[in-house]
């Protein structure tokens, strides 16, 4: 019985927390993402207001439209795709928020495999 109790506290515990999500603080802004590509850590920072996001990569500047569903989630497209890849809108979701920092989610919109990455503010 003290087992079942305890286990049972556990569960409840964990069931009742909920990760903060402040989206609206991250909406605008100048953000870093680091992603390891092969064996490289590969940086790009990108500058976001409430329609317009600019990313910086390698030297480049990309500009996309977004489009917001609702506060912690929206749709990304490149304004100048050169290619059919770029041509696919991205979907953003803000899981988490902590301090200076956002967790998120992405895909290509129609497809179901999704990554993970997390966000620096930097201004």
């Amino acid at each position: 019985m003290r087992l079942f109790l305890a286990h049972f506290c556990i569960i409840l515990f964990v069931s009742c927390y909920n990760p903060e999500r402040k989206c609206e603080d991250f909406k605008t802004g100048t953000f870093e993402y680091e992603a390891i590509i092969g064996t490289e850590i590969l940086k790009t920072t990108f500058v976001r207001n409430d329609s317009i996001e600019i990313d910086y990569f390698r030297g480049k500047a990309d500009t996309s439209s977004i489009r917001w569903i609702n506060n912690c989630e929206y749709i990304l497209r490149k304004l100048n795709p050169k290619s059919m890849a770029d041509e696919k809108a991205i979907h953003m979701k803000i899981l988490t928020t902590e301090k200076n920092t956002y967790t998120f989610e992405y895909n290509i919109v129609g497809q179901t495999k999704k990554e993970r990455g997390t966000a620096r503010r930097v201004n």
